[in-house]
């Protein structure tokens, strides 16, 4: 099998010749730039630019021979154009982070400050003092006002904002002609990360300090408000997704993080009721005009009450699969969506095992995991979310051999 074979075989719940591995297939699927240089040497792979693609998370884009060294068979677009299937120099420019990535290129070289003190100013995401691996936003960019009246968006904005973010034909000539490049340059799949205007997030407009309260305060404003998202999604769903089709094969939906480390953020009776009726349209939408393509939702924490509903918005494909919170097993997660929605992620405990274990509780848990969730085929393996600087590269290594081997 080709990766692309394989990955497609996995979502479409066939037998596959082995475990379909990602790394970097998305922004919760990556690895640090702290960490890249040297996970690439201790592939033995030689020096290339840490291209830092995702400031806020500081993440690294991963090279192609990085993935064939991994056995990793999935390759990023994003919404602008920007790809890991082939070279893009013109899109990168040089910033080392006061020499703590050697090689480091970065998109918008203005965005960045450094003061005397070493710590540095990202113009959206706040400020990175030195030693930090992130920067710092206050709040984690969302505020916490939970007196007076709840701010709320004003639907004529948020409708002239969504008329901006439509695309153009301009545009999307750009991305065909991507997309079609990318098919042209590797086997692996693609993975299509754009801005499709659906953002219906329970982290949304004011954060969770506001938002949740919002759609038990005033649900007949939180129908009107995702409406009007649904409107302009499948706008560019019906402008974007037929152009570029016969080149990708994944297209990421939404990231919303309805999960906490113990509970859900909201309740099941929210999803159903105001956010589950516009996913559905959305999803049966993409595959109405783009039968070929897999749905990826990626969602955060403790969601095993609310994955039947996930289900039932028709979401090909669930991502970062985190089981351990809400203290649940991957068994459990497996047997609720088994046949009908296909799990990427949940490879290893990645707050616990990876960090905390040995090289042999990693092989252990590693071999647990895939037995698990790749019983019935379904699964695409990666860690929970994104694998941290502190993560040293010998567990890296460890990890994706560790599932190349499990059966």
């Amino acid at each position: 099998m080709t990766s692309r074979q394989r990955i497609l075989a996995a979502l479409n719940f066939q037998p596959v010749d082995r475990l379909p591995k990602d790394l970097g297939g998305m922004r919760s699927t990556g690895v640090s730039a702290f960490t890249y240089q040297a996970l690439r040497g201790a592939l033995s792979l030689p020096p290339k630019p840490t291209r830092i693609y995702d400031p806020g998370q500081m993440l690294a884009l991963p090279h192609p021979d990085v993935l064939d060294a991994l056995g990793c068979d999935v390759v990023i677009v994003e919404g602008d154009g920007l790809t890991n299937a082939y070279e893009q120099p013109e899109l990168w420019h040089p910033f080392d982070f006061n020499g703590r990535i050697p090689g480091g290129h970065v998109r918008e070289r203005t965005l960045y400050r450094t003061e005397p003190d070493g710590t540095i100013n990202h113009g959206n995401w706040g400020s990175m003092p030195p030693g930090a691996y992130v920067f710092n936003a206050e709040h984690a960019g969302q505020a916490l006002i939970l007196d007076g009246d709840l701010p709320r968006p004003d639907l004529k904005q948020v409708r002239q904002d969504l008329e901006k973010r439509l695309l153009t034909d301009e545009k999307i000539k750009a991305l065909r002609d991507t997309c079609r490049r990318v098919r042209e340059s590797s086997d692996r799949a693609v993975f299509f990360w754009g801005q499709s205007n659906m953002d219906l997030c329970i982290h949304g407009y004011g954060g969770l300090a506001i938002f949740p309260v919002l759609c038990l305060e005033d649900p007949d404003f939180i129908h009107e408000l995702h409406a009007l998202h649904l409107e302009y999604a499948l706008r560019n769903v019906r402008a974007l997704l037929p152009e570029i089709s016969g080149y990708v094969d994944i297209v990421g939906t939404d990231a919303d993080d309805w999960g906490n480390q113990n509970s859900l953020m909201a309740s099941p009776a929210t999803f159903r009721d105001l956010f589950l009726p516009y996913r559905r349209r959305h999803n049966a939408e993409i595959h109405r005009v783009a039968p070929g393509l897999k749905t990826f939702l990626h969602s955060c924490g403790a969601l095993y009450d609310i994955l039947d509903l996930i289900t039932q918005t028709g979401t090909d494909i669930l991502n970062p699969v985190q089981w351990p919170a809400g203290g649940r097993t991957p068994r459990e997660w497996k047997d609720k969506v088994r046949g009908r929605m296909a799990l990427w992620g949940g490879g290893i405990d990645s707050q616990h095992t990876l960090p905390l274990g040995t090289i042999a509780d990693l092989e252990r848990e590693v071999a647990q995991n895939v037995a698990t969730l790749a019983g019935d085929s379904g699964y695409v393996f990666a860690n929970i979310h994104n694998l941290l600087a502190e993560v040293p590269p010998a567990k890296i290594i460890a990890l994706y051999r560790a599932a190349a081997a499990a059966r």
